[in-house]
């Protein structure tokens, strides 16, 4: 297929615009892109997708995500408002969980597909819980992804707080997953070794995640100093910071997730820059569960390169790089510092982080790239250039709606009209399980730190 009348912006090294553009692609691989004559000239006779002229871009990344925060929308406390971070873990999140059965599982994430879809996110990578219903979890999301058409990395969430046979479940459960993504070798489905977070992992689970990887090789997604909770439990009991304990633990490597990475010190940071592991960046999390803003500015001046993510406040990547932008402004006091940056984290480093889990180049509109595009509708009302995409992103793009989302080749939305999932009956089956859930949620406040 040939996507004609565009202008595209291609993401690549130059971040290269083409007004009056078109891409040539086959399957899942973007074959070409250019001005239109010249591909329409060089593939003749194929099949067409007009863009009347709206602006082609890379599907975006999520690179944090939890899709089983579905079925929180809505869902009201009998008891008083939590006070803290921990509260709103034992309070909501851990509660929730243990509540998910196989049912709840497939009908919480499917409606944030869609909204993945709708918002022209193309990758998530999910990091899942379901203590009562471990086994096979991650088969019954990548089921869910499957009929979707988007591209995932999965993991499940191993911790202590359930007890040992919980935890070595989700160790299982990890392995199984992460052996089926080796045979398969799908370019839509990858996975890493899921951990929840410092404070609810001992030194023996740790040491037993970490061996369990050794013949697989895989990357860990964890929380790691998303609270300022977190780096007091260990430095009391472990002498030492969040990072440092990831690090001393062989956690902190390249190719794994350190996901918030709010609290952390000066030392930390140079760990992180040595170790290589990946910081993502969730800034409308942390200001809602207010546990700080993450010194991401410092990071990135330390040569840590900071990824974005949402965790499970949206599917959809736009409303949190204009949030990055806002937070470290208003940090720093200053209108110099923070505004390119928030867009290279979401356009340039997620690209760079699914690249390197996922074997292809991703976020990217080049030859032999994914074919993972998003049209959008935007018209620029000034030129629009390499130089100035970070203002029209921030303050036009953002707030355009997408009319057409292809992953690996697929269009899973076109004109506004999915072509996927039939979002109607999806939400309906989703209530349906959401109630069920909400009734075990209401009979079984069963909290344990």
């Amino acid at each position: 297929m040939i996507i004609t009348n565009v202008t595209i912006v291609t993401m690549d090294l130059k971040n290269s615009i083409i007004a009056g553009g078109a891409v040539a692609f086959q399957d899942d691989i973007i074959l070409d892109a250019g001005p239109e004559q010249e591909i329409l000239s060089t593939y003749p006779g194929h099949e067409s997708l007009d863009g009347g002229g709206r602006l082609l871009m890379p599907g975006l990344i999520n690179a944090h995500m939890h899709l089983y925060g579905a079925f929180a929308r809505g869902l009201a406390l009998k008891e008083a408002p939590p006070a803290t971070f921990v509260e709103i873990l034992e309070r909501l999140w851990w509660r929730l969980d243990r509540t998910l059965d196989e049912e709840a599982i497939r009908w919480s994430a499917l409606p944030i597909h869609i909204q993945a879809i709708r918002s022209g996110v193309t990758t998530l990578f999910d990091h899942h819980a379901s203590p009562a219903s471990v086994n096979g979890s991650l088969d019954i999301l990548a089921g869910a992804f499957r009929e979707a058409g988007l591209r995932a990395c999965l993991c499940y969430e191993v911790s202590d707080r359930d007890g040992e046979q919980v935890r070595d479940a989700g160790i299982r459960e990890n392995i199984r997953f992460l052996e089926r993504c080796r045979k398969e070798s799908s370019p839509l489905l990858k996975g890493m070794f899921g951990l929840h977070a410092s404070f609810t992992l001992s030194d023996n689970t740790l040491a037993k995640c970490k061996e369990a990887t050794t013949d697989i090789g895989a990357g860990f997604h964890v929380h790691c100093a998303e609270a300022a909770s977190d780096l007091e439990h260990a430095r009391e009991h472990f002498g030492m910071t969040v990072v440092e304990r990831f690090a001393r633990q062989g956690i902190a490597s390249p190719g794994s997730i350190l996901a918030h990475c709010v609290h952390i010190t000066d030392g930390d940071m140079a760990l992180l820059a040595e170790y290589g592991a990946w910081v993502v960046h969730n800034p409308r999390s942390n200001m809602n569960n207010a546990v700080g803003c993450a010194p991401i500015p410092e990071m990135m001046r330390r040569g840590i390169t900071p990824a974005l993510g949402t965790d499970g406040m949206s599917a959809g990547m736009m409303d949190e790089i204009k949030t990055a932008m806002l937070i470290h402004r208003h940090e720093a006091r200053d209108t110099r510092t923070f505004f390119a940056e928030p867009v290279d984290m979401l356009l340039k480093n997620n690209a760079r982080l699914a690249t390197a889990t996922f074997g292809i180049p991703l976020g990217v509109i080049e030859k032999g790239a994914a074919a993972d595009m998003i049209l959008i509708d935007y018209y620029p009302p000034t030129p629009l250039t390499s130089g100035n995409l970070a203002g029209h992103i921030l303050f036009g793009i953002a707030h355009a709606p997408v009319d057409t989302t292809i992953a690996a080749g697929s269009i899973l939305m076109k004109g506004g009209k999915l072509t996927v999932l039939d979002e109607k009956e999806t939400a309906s089956r989703a209530r349906e399980a959401a109630v069920k859930t909400w009734k075990r949620f209401s009979v079984n406040p069963n909290v344990r730190g």
